[in-house]
């Protein structure tokens, strides 16, 4: 469905056929929503746009309808959604008029910019023929209508004025001078117009009438405004007093191309094209440097053939990838320019090519300068000194190194972080282009975007690698290349046998690059490939060096491989593409190095140095220190004779980064273990072993909790006072976390209050960043039970703000949940939507698929309370489809709530055994009381309401408090007590909760299993 603005509003469907869109404040909403193409726009805000101040006093209700109605209109056209953050109209920004307008009038303006005079004039046009009519014409009236137009109506004049400039520089001024009229008739003082004016009027011979189109803005700028015209109205002044406006040609065909014609489509690098035209626009010498295989010369060739030099013809191509010697680059130059080499006379060759070159502006591209370099170097330095208005871009593995030249760096292309965003990433596109041509009918779908993502990152988004193994199609599915990445050199060798040799297999391609090094860059190239996650220069140092390779000469070398496109620089780090290392570590194990022993020692002295500072409030810094050497690190232990060391340094960031995976690592030493390490490793397996809804509920302290259940089971009660009162206040506050989460477990939520303030207190002390938010998310729990949201929310953010510091995602993804799950029990259902859009958006951005459960069963609770079953059901049908068992026993328990809010005894006692038994059997306290709080919604849908309140009661003597926030529990008290009378809710109340609590736990058990038997015996 296509949806225009840019006049009336209207909604035609991909046929052309208009959707009848009847009154003005339904157009007002398709307007406002179409302004946001795909996007959510909340319903406080289109409130705000369609009423203002004048909203009616049921101005939710009447936006409800307004939406049904729509929703309605547009049926067969496009689905009107409610998702999470307001409404959506699911289009294209290419499906709106006005967002295609301004997509088009900033590319126009872009190639006016670069000269491209030609493009820019049929893209503004293009631009410019969407208007029909006065923007949002039959809507103005809308509180949003006036900025927007207006808004639009100023790109639309800046776009008139970029078309007719592009067309005075074709030549086109007898076809502008009518619409540069009309234009200056409506905006009399823009001084652009009247430059532009001016310069038809020259163009066209009328000298006399451009001059007195100057003194007519010149005399409105001094009587309404009091300046004087601009400097750049006064030099076109000046130019035609003095006779220096020439009259421009009408703009020649075309030049023919001096470049190779292309046989396949160019795909991605628009930031890189960008660069490009800018540098060249404002330089000499530019050279795109980047390694083998990035696609250097197809780049630069894209870019020549957009620079405003191509279209005179003064573009030429001269690759020197066949030339094996420095003393022939001169000849493959002039033979490239003159289409003979140079045959004698006075003149040298040089001064031949000087000749053939002196044309005014032009652009020589030499491609392949890598193995001539220095030969390149003296040739292109010559040129640009002999011939002042030649240009010259360069493609190579490493600078040319002349004074002037600006570089273009050229790395892989945009890779995707996970399935979802695949389709938009540079890789993939490029894959599926290739792929396509090579299977007709290949597409990117369910059945092919993992294998394709695969690829593409293990690949490192290598142009020419992609290509490579896109030509595999032919006899291969995509899930058997992905397969078989791993004998990368062996598997992609089916290059075009029209490419030179180097260019036709990955080997060539990496074989190429490693023949131009000398011995110590082999050798620092082949050691920095030992290092899975890249070095640092004192790793380098330590690890590295040896008689033929000194420590103080290896940050010479590694910056000649770095010039050399062998290893890529980031920050203080170097590393190499996945290709480029694996040819490494196969010349490694040739070489036989042998660097176990000094690696080992670095990285665990790193380690320990660092692992204390976890505790403390540098403890942003340690973490940072144990990111970047994370693959390093876990190398280290994978080589270790005795790994136990780096057990034990990895041991508290494994625990604070949520790398609960890492605990397995134990299983591949077996023996090789002390029982000390054994130990470590058993305690926190123990609490990873069951991923359920309450685990889940305490992730970012299940190490600190599993020891401290452990401890507190084993040890005396000696020690753990010790502990309580140790002098380090980090010890102290972790002890005290420790006993109020088992008290808190034991049903306690009072003994308990003093270490949770006393916890938070000392990680305070310490600086703990990770203890502080583990103490924060008990005491939210407490305002948040007690009704008490406010301070229950203020707790909530600062744990997410402290959270975004530490910069580990399961820390963020929970605070960040149980904010919004606060928010939503305070009733703000619009504050926990924004929260819950934000933390999915992030989870699906950085692939991290596993949090979803947690987020959007959340966004289910929202779409509930708000009304929307059918749409919380929705969410997860779809996320059982996702995720499986692996989540069934929270999504069993939510929608056991869903059918409790429809009122469905049937479905919601069938579903009660399952959701109540997970429940029960993972143990946990909230959990538990969940479980009794699901039993007693049943039990009053089924007419049991004496039961109900008992159940009730029930939840909290298993939990320690009855959980007054929970707007959903209030509103089934009142409808017991409303039932029962005040005094027969609480007889039946306290009989659940005067019960022990374990006696609590089995009737809830048995009253589940038991059905409709007698619920007290």
């Amino acid at each position: 469905m296509r949806v225009e603005v840019l006049g009336p509003v209207k909604a035609c469907l991909d046929t052309g056929e208009s959707v009848e869109i009847s009154g003005v404040r339904l157009r007002m909403l398709l307007a406002r929503l179409a302004l946001e193409p795909g996007r959510p726009v909340s319903a406080e805000t289109l409130i705000d746009d369609l009423w203002g101040e004048e909203a009616p006093a049921g101005a939710s209700a009447a936006l409800h309808s307004l939406v049904a109605r729509l929703r309605k209109a547009l049926s067969g056209a496009v689905t009107l959604e409610l998702v999470a953050g307001g409404y959506r109209l699911p289009v294209s920004p290419q499906d709106v008029d006005a967002r295609q307008f301004e997509e088009l009038a900033a590319r126009g303006r872009r190639e006016l910019a670069a000269g491209m005079h030609k493009e820019a004039a049929a893209t503004l046009g293009a631009a410019l023929d969407l208007w029909q009519g006065a923007a949002l014409a039959d809507v103005r009236e809308a509180p949003f209508a006036d900025r927007v137009a207006t808004r639009l109506q100023t790109v639309r004049h800046a776009a008139a004025e970029d078309r007719i400039d592009a067309e005075l520089h074709l030549g086109r001024h007898a076809e502008v001078l009518a619409d540069l009229e009309s234009l200056a008739a409506a905006h009399s003082l823009s001084e652009r117009l009247a430059g532009l004016r001016m310069r038809a009027l020259a163009a066209a011979g009328r000298q006399g009438d451009a001059l007195t189109v100057y003194a007519d803005i010149q005399g409105r700028l001094a009587d309404e405004l009091g300046v004087d015209p601009a400097p750049e109205l006064q030099e076109i002044h000046l130019a035609l007093l003095r006779g220096e406006m020439k009259r421009p040609e009408a703009a020649a065909e075309t030049a023919p191309s001096r470049l190779p014609a292309q046989l396949t489509s160019f795909v991605g690098r628009e930031p890189e094209l960008a660069q490009l035209a800018g540098l060249l626009s404002a330089g000499r010498l530019v050279t795109i440097v980047g390694p083998g295989g990035s696609g250097k010369t197809r780049l630069s060739l894209e870019a020549v053939a957009r620079d405003p030099a191509h279209a005179r013809g003064r573009v030429w191509f001269v690759s020197l990838a066949g030339v094996s010697a420095a003393d022939q680059i001169v000849d493959a130059v002039l033979g490239a320019l003159h289409g003979r080499l140079y045959e004698g006379g006075e003149s040298t060759p040089l001064d031949r090519i000087c000749e053939l070159l002196d044309v005014g502006d032009g652009l020589l591209l030499l491609d392949n300068c890598e193995h001539l370099v220095e030969a390149a170097a003296e040739l292109v330095g010559r040129l640009l000194v002999r011939l002042p208005q030649l240009r010259i871009l360069a493609t190579s593995r490493e600078p040319l190194a002349i004074t002037g030249e600006a570089l273009c760096h050229l790395g892989p292309l945009d890779v995707p972080r996970d399935a979802a965003v695949a389709a938009v990433a540079a890789a993939v596109r490029l894959f599926v282009d290739r792929a396509s041509s090579v299977r007709p009918g290949f597409a990117l779908d369910d059945s092919t975007v993992e294998p394709v993502v695969e690829i593409c990152w293990r690949l490192d988004g290598m142009p020419l690698a992609l290509e490579l193994a896109a030509a595999k199609l032919r006899s291969m599915s995509v899930e058997q290349i992905a397969g078989r990445l791993d004998d990368r050199f062996r598997l992609l060798t089916s290059g075009s046998r029209a490419a030179l040799p180097r260019q036709r297999t990955l080997l060539a391609v990496v074989e190429w690059s490693w023949d131009l090094l000398d011995d110590q860059e082999r050798a620092l190239a082949r050691r920095l490939a030992f290092f899975p996650g890249g070095a640092d220069l004192p790793a380098l140092e330590a690890v590295c060096a040896d008689a033929s390779l000194p420590a103080e000469e290896i940050v010479y070398v590694i910056g000649s491989l770095v010039e050399k496109s062998i290893v890529q620089e980031s920050g203080d780090r170097y590393r190499m593409l996945e290709t480029v290392r694996a040819y490494a570590s196969d010349r490694l194990a040739e070489s036989g190095d042998d660097l176990a022993v000094p690696y080992c020692d670095y990285f665990l002295a790193l380690a320990e140095r660092n692992e204390p500072l976890l505790r403390t409030g540098e403890q942003l810094a340690a973490i940072a220190v144990f990111d970047a050497e994370y693959d390093n690190l876990m190398h280290g232990l994978r080589q270790a004779a005795d790994p136990s060391h780096f057990v034990g340094a990895l041991f508290w960031y494994w625990g604070i980064s949520g790398r609960s995976a890492q605990f397995e690592s134990n299983l591949h030493y077996g023996v090789a273990l002390p029982e000390q390490a054994k130990a470590a490793f058993g305690v926190v397996r123990a609490s990873m072993d069951v991923d359920s809804a309450g685990v889940r509920e305490f992730h970012p302290a299940r190490p600190l909790m599993r020891m401290a259940q452990l401890a507190a089971a084993s040890a005396g009660e000696s020690e753990l006072q010790d502990a309580l009162v140790s002098p380090d206040p980090w010890v102290r506050a972790g002890a005290h976390w420790a006993r109020d989460f088992l008290l808190t477990e034991q049903g306690d939520l009072h003994s308990g209050a003093s270490s949770r303030r006393e916890a938070l207190r000392g990680f305070e002390e310490a600086g703990d960043r990770w203890g502080i938010v583990i103490s924060l998310l008990p005491l939210a729990r407490d305002h948040s039970v007690r009704g008490e949201h406010g301070p229950a929310i203020a707790a909530l953010e600062r744990a997410v703000a402290l959270s975004s510091e530490l910069g580990t995602e399961d820390h963020l993804y929970l605070s960040r949940a149980r904010l919004a799950r606060e928010r939503r029990r305070q009733g703000d259902l619009d504050g926990a939507l924004r929260d819950i859009e934000a933390t999915h958006r992030r989870a699906r951005e950085l692939g991290h698929r596993r949090m979803e459960v947690n987020i959007l069963v959340g966004l289910a609770n929202v779409h509930r309370l708000s009304g929307d079953l059918e749409r919380a059901d929705r969410i997860l049908d779809e996320l059982a489809a996702v995720q499986g068992e692996s989540a069934r026993d929270l999504l069993v328990s939510t929608r056991l709530e869903n059918r409790l809010a429809q009122g469905d005894a049937v479905q919601a006692r069938k579903l009660l055994p399952e959701a109540v038994g997970s429940l029960i059997t993972q143990g946990y306290s909230a959990g538990l009381a969940w479980a009794a709080e699901l039993l007693a919604g049943v039990l009053a849908l089924e007419d049991d309401p004496d039961g109900a309140a008992a159940a009730l009661g029930m939840s909290q003597v298993i939990r320690g408090e009855f959980d007054q926030g929970e707007p959903e529990l209030r509103a089934l008290a009142d409808r017991l007590t409303e039932r029962l009378g005040a005094e027969g809710y609480a007889q039946a109340y306290r009989l659940g909760a005067e019960l022990p609590r374990q006696d609590a736990i089995d009737r809830v058990a048995v009253r589940v299993l038991a059905g409709q038997e007698a619920f007290l015996r």
